[in-house]
């Protein structure tokens, strides 16, 4: 295993807890792993695109705080580093409570995120998150 495939992966287990405050309406932990310069994008679950670091943080922000609790957890299906870019795919399985909502909600979302390494550290500069539909039966 590569030097920046290991330093990623331990990486990734501070990125995941940063989801979790994230549903916790926490963006804090994601503010401080994400990209302050541009180029940055989102992808989010409702569709759009968000370029700019500031509009991308500035999302991020919003969007913490219409969760109230919650866990979140990551399934990665593939993940690479090579110098200073990085990458992951796969699931992200939470169950969360928006803010003024009595119910928990349970989510599954398909998710692609790059990192840039900058100064020793990953930052986040792209995330593409949609949910996951439900697959259909396919006649054979």
């Amino acid at each position: 295993m590569s030097k920046e495939l290991d330093d990623f992966k331990h990486f990734m287990k501070e990125r995941e807890r940063a989801s979790d405050a994230y549903v916790n309406g926490d963006v804090a932990p994601l503010a401080a792993i994400s990209a302050t310069t541009s180029p940055a994008t989102f992808f989010g679950p409702k569709g759009g695109v968000i370029q700019g670091a500031d509009e991308v943080n500035e999302a991020n922000a919003g969007g913490a705080r219409t969760f109230e609790s919650g866990e979140s957890k990551f399934k990665v299906l593939q993940m690479s580093a090579s110098g200073d870019l990085a990458f992951w795919t796969g699931l992200q399985h939470a169950k969360v409570r928006f803010a003024g909502k009595p119910e928990t909600v349970a989510m599954t979302l398909r998710v692609t995120e790059t990192f840039r390494r900058k100064d020793g550290q990953w930052l986040l500069v792209h995330r593409h998150a949609d949910p996951l539909a439900e697959e259909e039966a396919r006649p054979h």
